[in-house]
């Protein structure tokens, strides 16, 4: 009984929240909470994206055989019709094009309304990696194991983008990899926010699908052009993974997101 009663006052807390949050325009609430899930699908230049196959070629005229893409999602809040937002509890997920089981976030238990628009991190927040390694549980270690962090002074990947490439001035295959994460007095964590087309109805009884394409090709071909020959010095291949061209390629990821479309099942 007692449980209860503490989520009959959770409940009428957030009603209460809401409807205080805009009191112009207030919104009737369904009394409850339901999931969502919010699936990324990759593609490159609105094609979908397979591993080790398809050549990829950038308005630059590099062509590229990707392998590996990774990131950390992360800092996740809903907008509802009214404006008010809900922020989900603290969590971190890597999405991983080889994995598909990663490929969808189960969102749990959110208070039940018409939401329009997601707003979500790219990384981890400076922040919850300054709070020290403790803090992070035992996502540092999972991180780790899919190759998505360095040493602990070393940080976090945010995003992997890995491959093989040629171009014009390239001729045969060779390396490029991109990290971004910490680099000098520069962080590289970014916030993407997306308006939905639809609106995502979530209820006890209703569990929306927010399908997402991230186009790989606005990593290094978005509003900053990055040309992985240019990157080509030293033998190895290009190897993007500190300095000015993070900052440009970090910049190019709120452009790579968008929402494709809501279903309502």
């Amino acid at each position: 009984m007692k449980k209860a009663i503490k989520f009959i006052i959770a409940i009428v807390s957030i009603a209460a929240t809401v409807s205080c949050s805009k009191d112009d325009n207030p919104i009737t609430q369904t009394i409850g909470q339901g999931n969502l899930n919010v699936e990324f699908d990759n593609v490159f230049d609105g094609a979908d994206l397979i591993l080790n196959a398809q050549r990829n070629t950038t308005s630059q005229g590099e062509k590229l055989k990707i392998s590996d893409v990774k990131y950390i999602i992360s800092n996740i809040t809903l907008t509802k019709e009214d404006g008010a937002i809900f922020t989900y509890p603290k969590s971190y997920f890597i999405v991983s094009e080889a994995k598909a089981a990663s490929h969808t976030l189960e969102l749990t238990n959110i208070p039940s309304g018409n939401y329009t628009k997601i707003t979500f991190g790219i990384g981890v927040d400076e922040n919850q990696y300054n709070a020290g390694e403790t803090v992070q549980g035992d996502f540092f270690a999972y991180a780790q194991d899919e190759e998505m962090a360095w040493s602990w002074s070393a940080g976090y990947k945010h995003l992997l983008f890995e491959g093989y490439f040629t171009s014009p001035t390239v001729s045969s295959d060779t390396r490029f990899m991109v990290h971004t994460g910490k680099s000098g007095a520069n962080y590289n964590y970014t916030d993407v926010t997306l308006q939905f087309p639809d609106v995502a109805l979530i209820r006890p009884t209703i569990t929306p699908d927010v399908h997402i394409f991230a186009d790989v090709a606005k990593v290094i071909d978005g509003t900053n052009k990055i040309k992985l020959s240019d990157q080509n010095t030293g033998g190895m291949g290009a190897m993007i993974m500190s300095g000015e061209q993070l900052s440009l390629i970090t910049d190019n990821l709120s452009g790579m997101f968008r929402v494709d479309h809501v279903h309502n099942d």
